[in-house]
């Protein structure tokens, strides 16, 4: 039988995970090793490998960073209490954190002051949502389905919703609804908290999914955005599997697909896209097809001390 490969677009790195790597790497240009990294600059192993071999060192906690020492704070953000501990031991501090994360923060602390109880949208144990419930510890709870919001005691405080950046809108949307089915209308942000690359690579993979019966996703264990889609594909019809590069796609995990979809999270390099797709072409799916759903311009600009 005939052999597709269908490649995503846009897929790889979003404007968040792109400044977050410049400025490690601009850092060490700039003052040369070792820059501390707090937690991984973006969960892919391969970005976190290479910055470590230019010098990177990555730790889980501020307090593992010498005093004076720059430390750099990664793209899925932090709570007040870590830039705290950062200035109490006079560390250098440069923000790589995402700009559509610091608008959740905002929108967390906004709505939590103006006396409302904000309903976090999201997954308790990333360390995204760590960071912005640490923003208003007392007054934020993660709603992580719609059996939390059906549990959901406010205490007679009126309800806001902000949402994790890197969920699937399907989602954060059945969690919303059940929301809404409980408290009435809600106090919620004007544009959704769910980031554009990471609406755009959904998007890719649906319609992947209308050709495709198989997909495969590039990414690590630990991208939120590279599981969610996983998630995507199978919901909309087709098999999808996780791999992490190249070394994991085998005949096996092919086997009786004439056509397969590719694309890869937000924190993937293209580099290993190629990889995979060279991979593909020795098992015949040669001729690749890209597919296009939206074409992205976005750029954010660097800290001004690196500018």
């Amino acid at each position: 039988m005939a052999k597709r490969l269908l490649v995503a677009a846009p897929r790889s790195f979003c404007a968040g995970v792109d400044r977050a790597i410049e400025i490690v790497e601009r850092l060490l240009e700039r003052h040369g090793p070792p820059i501390y990294v707090r937690h991984q600059i973006v969960h892919n192993e391969h970005v976190v490998r290479r910055l470590e071999r230019l010098g990177a060192v990555f730790v889980d906690s501020e307090e593992d960073v010498p005093r004076g020492a720059i430390c750099v704070l990664s793209a899925h953000g932090v709570a007040p209490a870590v830039r705290e501990s950062c200035e109490r031991r006079g560390l250098r501090v440069v923000d790589a954190v995402c700009p559509l994360v610091s608008k959740v923060h905002a929108e967390a602390r906004r709505y939590a002051d103006g006396g409302h109880l904000v309903a976090l949208v999201g997954h308790a144990d990333h360390v995204e949502v760590i960071g912005t419930k640490g923003e208003r510890p007392d007054s934020i709870v993660v709603v992580e389905s719609p059996e939390d919001a059906e549990r959901l005691d406010p205490g007679g405080r009126p309800l806001a919703v902000i949402s994790q950046t890197t969920l699937s809108l399907d989602d954060v949307a059945s969690t919303v609804q059940a929301l809404e089915h409980r408290f009435g209308t809600l106090t919620r942000p004007g544009a959704d908290d769910i980031c554009y690359a990471t609406q755009n690579r959904q998007d890719a993979v649906k319609r992947l999914a209308e050709e495709a019966s198989l997909i495969l996703v590039i990414g690590s264990e630990t991208s939120s955005n590279a599981q969610r889609l996983v998630e995507v594909a199978r919901l909309a019809g087709a098999e999808a599997a996780l791999v992490e590069d190249e070394s994991e796609v085998d005949p096996g995990i092919l086997d009786g697909h004439e056509t397969v979809g590719l694309t890869a999270g937000a924190s993937t390099p293209e580099d290993i896209v190629q990889l995979v797709v060279a991979r593909l072409a020795s098992f015949g799916y040669d001729g690749s097809e890209e597919v296009t759903v939206a074409a992205e311009d976005v750029h954010f600009r660097l800290p001004r001390e690196l500018v």
